[in-house]
């Protein structure tokens, strides 16, 4: 462990974590239509060609194309109309030279044709129709192996499942797959002033909300939360509730406690708990400056501030990075946080040496973006609620002027 006094930058901080973390999830198999946004267990190969025929992609006439060679307005090609290709059947028609046989879109070829004439570039005669613009082999077809060939790999074990992937699935005629399972992660709330969000309010306590913010940012990382509840400064009820968690789940997020103070327990329970404990407790970060991350015995643990902004920042940084991991995902498939760029409505100052995470609302203002920023302490959740994302202010730099351009990164 780093000594106390030694904050950390982000990157380091998140690293550390990432070295020290097992991945110990487990994979099961589910039809494809449960499979959204699941994460791939093994590589995936096609089991047969797709579209498995030559069809057409527009309405028109199925043609050898060489008839079709130096036709113009002015000269159009005369082929014979051979008949109808009927959609969904196999057409039993065969085309000869000096034939066209009339297709829908997505009609299969009938065999000899290897083009379509589209249906506008034709005029039609008694029996007969007038090619006025020439195809050429191929043109206006899909071929039977053009989409996916069989023993082609479609999906990539680690790649997170879009709808598009489902679809690949289906359209081969894969209807289950083999995902790793969600990760599970428990959160425990901890404080004397916390009380639940059913209580009365009063005097000196606080209801708990940030067990609800880390259970929805969970669930939309893909993970499975576990609201432990909520338990007093008290060495034994922390270490109790912490050893039950690390036999249950796959990740431990734990608020409060994270200060340094007379009731800074997180980091001695951790610490009692198994190897390598505690790797940093105190980042380069606002806010978000006193989180500690640990990892016992390949579990990760992340001992989060109290306050909603820091509970946010510090999920995005570190918490989503470990789920991706944990997920099974691809590095390199990571999802990426959706960003615009705006101009900065106002000057914005912060200490060189910290990397400062400013919550942003975003104007239109005569069609351009600009970015407002949405200033309070980290304690109040309104400021979140009022906020469309981000922006981060490096450590290298003393803060950014206003109309300056940023990248925002929208919560």
């Amino acid at each position: 462990m780093l000594g106390r006094e030694e904050a950390v930058t982000v990157d380091k901080g998140r690293l550390l974590l990432l070295e020290n973390i097992v991945f110990r999830t487990g994979t099961e198999e589910l039809p494809i239509e449960e499979a959204y946004e699941r994460v791939a267990a093994e590589d995936i190969i096609s089991p047969e060609n797709l579209p498995g025929f030559n069809r057409s992609t527009v309405d028109g006439f199925a043609v050898i194309a060489s008839d079709t060679f130096g036709s113009t307005e002015s000269m159009p090609a005369y082929l014979e109309i051979g008949g109808e290709v009927l959609m969904g059947e196999e057409p039993r028609l065969k085309i000869t030279a000096g034939k066209a046989i009339r297709i829908a879109t997505g009609g299969m070829l009938p065999e000899g044709a290897d083009a379509v004439v589209m249906l506008e570039n034709v005029q039609f005669l008694e029996g007969m129709i007038e090619v006025l613009k020439p195809v050429a082999p191929e043109e206006n077809v899909i071929s039977a192996d053009e989409d996916v060939k069989k023993g082609e790999l479609i999906i990539r074990k680690g790649m997170r499942l879009r709808p598009q992937d489902i679809a690949a699935l289906a359209a081969v005629g894969i209807i289950r797959v083999r995902v790793y399972r969600k990760p599970r992660v428990s959160i425990i709330s901890t404080g004397d002033e916390i009380i639940p969000a059913s209580s009365p309010a009063r005097p000196g306590k606080v209801r708990d909300i940030n067990s609800y913010n880390l259970a929805g940012l969970v669930l939309r990382s893909g993970g499975i939360p576990i609201k432990k509840g909520i338990f007093r400064d008290v060495y034994e009820d922390i270490k109790n509730i912490m050893e039950e968690s690390l036999k249950d789940s796959d990740m431990i997020l734990i608020t409060g406690g994270s200060s340094v103070g007379l009731k800074d327990l997180t980091e001695g329970v951790i610490n009692s708990l198994g190897s390598p404990g505690v790797l940093f407790h105190g980042l380069n970060l606002r806010p978000g400056k006193p989180t500690i991350g640990a990892v016992i015995e390949g579990i990760p643990v992340i001992g989060l501030p109290g306050h909603p902004a820091a509970v946010s920042v510090c999920f995005e940084l570190f918490v989503e990075p470990l789920m991706a991991f944990l997920s099974g995902e691809n590095k390199r498939d990571l999802p990426q946080k959706v960003k615009l760029k705006a101009r900065l409505s106002r000057n914005l100052s912060s200490v060189q040496g910290r990397e400062e995470h400013v919550r942003v609302r975003i104007e239109d203002r005569e069609g351009e973006l600009w970015a407002e920023p949405v200033l309070g302490k980290s304690g109040l959740i309104r400021t979140l609620v009022m906020a469309d994302g981000k922006i981060a202010i490096p450590s290298h730099i003393r803060g950014i002027e206003a109309g300056e351009v940023v990248e925002v990164t929208l919560f």
